[in-house]
Formats: structure tokens, sequence, C-alpha cells
């Protein structure tokens, strides 16, 4: 039998160092830490330094506390030498054909108003016939899977000529993005932030006022129609697999009569195409 050479592996980041980058992240002392934990400083001082190993009952109180995503609460175990607690079921699996179908009715539930299904990367898994109707025109190449919710708002060749408020939905698009790397630093999340806010923002968008409106509108021509629709975002609440964790509906309401009127006309006449 050949034993071939040593395969270098990175080292594992300690879990005491781990514990201060998320505590000092949240902006939060030991001592707060250590009471909302039921726990003491010294003792919080004492895991970070390396002197105090963490029970798995400890690691996973302390990132509740310090609201960690699921995700890097595995990878909080696995650094203090305990197996992950979190499975990590891609969607397409069996055992997800329940959630799948509840997400499906959602989105159908949601139309003609446009609803998708995304991950943590902003990638569509699933979206509704409102969806459709937003994309029809926009070219073939930005539709190839995996479609990304980002890229397709912000590229120029996408929705972005249509946007009718371009630099005010960008702003928002981009900070949307640079909260959810604030939350969990992500090597995909960054790649694409890095790319988005690469893209030109085509010429004549000025900023525009939005004085009485409940919250910052999309407005964006559709058919021939300036639409306006008001954007929400749905979490689950207590996940506990990893890839439910990540996974979001974002909803476009339309903002005013004439936008829901003409969904329901657009929608309509796609399905009877």
């Amino acid at each position: 039998m050949t034993v071939g050479p040593p395969v270098e592996r990175p080292a594992r980041p300690a879990f005491g160092a781990l514990l201060r980058s998320w505590r000092e992240r949240r902006r939060i002392s030991q001592l707060e830490l250590a009471s909302r934990a039921d726990s003491s400083a010294r003792h919080i001082s004492f895991i970070e330094t390396g002197r105090a190993r963490p029970s798995p009952a400890m690691v996973l109180r302390l990132a509740e506390h310090l609201d960690v995503p699921v995700r890097d609460r595995n990878a909080l175990l696995v650094a203090a030498g305990y197996a992950p607690a979190f499975p990590e079921t891609p969607l397409d699996e069996p055992a997800m054909a329940p959630l799948r179908a509840e997400m499906e009715r959602l989105l159908a539930a949601y139309d003609p108003s446009p609803a998708l299904l995304v991950n943590g990367v902003f990638d569509v898994l699933a979206a509704n016939r409102g969806v459709a109707a937003l994309l029809n025109g926009v070219p073939e190449h930005l539709l190839r899977p995996p479609l990304n919710a980002m890229r397709i708002s912000l590229h120029p060749d996408g929705l972005a000529p249509r946007i009718r408020n371009l630099l005010q939905w960008r702003t928002h698009l981009l900070e949307r993005v640079e909260r959810q790397l604030a939350v969990r630093d992500s090597v995909p999340l960054r790649e694409l932030l890095r790319e988005v806010a690469a893209y030109p923002v085509p010429a004549g968008h000025p900023p525009e006022e939005h004085p009485h409106a409940v919250a910052l509108p999309l407005r964006i021509e559709v058919g021939g129609q300036l639409l306006s629709f008001l954007s929400t975002v749905t979490t689950f609440n207590t996940p506990m697999d990893v890839t439910v964790s990540e996974l979001a509906v974002e909803t476009l309401l339309p903002a005013d009569p004439e936008t829901a009127g003409a969904m329901r006309d657009l929608v309509g006449a796609a399905a009877g195409a």
C-alpha cells in the first residue's frame, strides 16, 4: 500500500477566538454576555482565552444570545471539539418535499403580486407568475440558473433600466447585502456584493423623493405601465436546519390600486396566452 505525502489542512480556528469575534461584532461586553447566558464574566474570559472548555449546551446558549446564524453555530461547535447540531439538507431532498410544497403554495397564494423564494446569497429557488410578468423581456443570459435576485435587479441588461427610482433602490439593495454580511460573513456573498456594486448605473435616473410613502417603493415600468410596489421579506422564526435558516420569501405588494389592477391583467394575459 502506497502512502502519499501528508495533506496540509488549515488550522481549525480556536473556539475562544471565534466567540470573541462574534461578541465584538455584536458590540457586547464579556459582562453583558455572561449576564444574558447566566454565567460569569470570569468564565467567559476563561473560555475566550482557552483556559476553559464550554459544554455543547453552553456553546449553543452563547450562540443564541449573540444571535449567531445557524450555519455558524455549527462552526462554533466544531471549533469547540463537538459535532454539528444542525443538519444541512438540500432543498431537493425527499425529506424537504413537504417544505417545498408549502413554499410553492405560499408563492402561488401571493399571485398576482410577485413573490419569490431565495437562499442566503439571493439565488432564486422558486417564483410565482407575478415574478414571471416582471421578468418578461429580460435577456436569456440573465435567466439561466442560478437566477440571482440582486444580479437581475441591478444588471444593466436586467431590470435596472426599467426602475424609475434606481439610485434609491440600488442603495437599498446594496445596504441589504451589507447588513446580511454583517450578520454572517460569506465569501459568495462578498463576491456578489463586489459584482453588483460595480454595475454601471444607467443615465437618466435622478434621485426621486417619496415624502408621503410609508416605505421606499419600487417604481418600475412593466408592459408600458409605471407600477409601484412595497417589498416585504419573510423568514423562518426558529429554523433547525441550515438550509431552512437561510431561506427567505420576498414579496412585492402593490403600493396603489392601479398597480394591483395592472398585475392582475398581466398575469391573467400570460395565463391565457
